[in-house]
């Protein structure tokens, strides 16, 4: 009958007087976390330690926060998008008067992004 450590063929190094197990990390993909993903996995971090532990020990953190980052992404994107018509802000207003343009993109930027911080990074 095999052991444990034999059944899933678990590789030991010597240290000292210790046998120990050569433990590697899982392929993960060759994507950067973006700044939504990084933002959540700080307040992962701070605020929801167990979670953040039992993903990262299961190799499971790096998808997860992509996935954060692209749903977040995503989500701000459609948000300034759709308030931007709702609010006829179009290329003729920034050609006309472009600081009213600014002013009016960076409102709908900052209540986009506080949705996307509300419903998906801090929960």
């Amino acid at each position: 009958m095999k052991t444990v450590f034999e059944k899933y063929e678990v590789e030991y190094a010597n240290y000292g007087d210790y046998l120990l197990p050569k433990l590697r990390l899982p392929k993960q993909r060759e994507t950067n976390i973006g700044i939504w993903g990084q933002r959540h996995q700080r307040y992962l971090k701070e605020n929801h330690k167990v979670m953040y532990y039992d993903l990262l020990t299961s190799g499971k953190l790096y998808e997860y926060l992509i996935d954060i980052d692209e749903q977040a992404k995503s989500m701000y994107e459609s948000l300034i998008e759709s308030q931007s018509a709702q609010e006829n802000i179009t290329e003729n207003l920034k050609a006309n008067d472009p600081i009213k343009w600014v002013a009016m993109m960076n409102n709908i930027q900052n209540q986009a992004r506080e949705i996307v911080n509300t419903e998906v990074i801090y929960i």
